[in-house]
């Protein structure tokens, strides 16, 4: 249960971080105005505190983790929203982060 919540906090966690860099985005390159901009700050300042409901109390794993979960997010947020279309390197390099994660966060540890 404890990987489950985890999971949904990384998720969480990419939604705030990457729409927030988004809307900054539209809102200084796209010309959208500083509504979007300040949306995208609030969204990324609420990213910093789903990262601290993580189970693990390891500041240092919890990000360095979250890392592959942005690269594979930051992906699907480009072919959600941006119409992006990965090629087969970007998923290959996406798998290979997710992989990382999987180790550094829910790899069984002695004790």
């Amino acid at each position: 249960m404890l990987t489950v919540k985890s999971i949904l906090l990384f998720v969480l966690a990419a939604l705030c971080e990457i729409g927030g860099a988004w809307l900054v985005w539209q809102g200084v390159r796209e010309h959208r105005g500083l509504l979007w901009a300040g949306a995208g700050v609030l969204a990324l300042g609420l990213y910093g505190f789903v990262a601290t409901f993580q189970p693990d109390a390891h500041f240092g794993r919890v990000l360095a983790a979250y890392g592959g979960v942005f690269v594979a997010g930051s992906l699907a947020w480009g072919v959600a929203v941006d119409g992006f279309r990965p090629d087969r390197f970007d998923l290959i390099g996406a798998l290979i982060c997710l992989a990382g994660v999987a180790v550094i966060m829910y790899a069984p540890r002695g004790g």
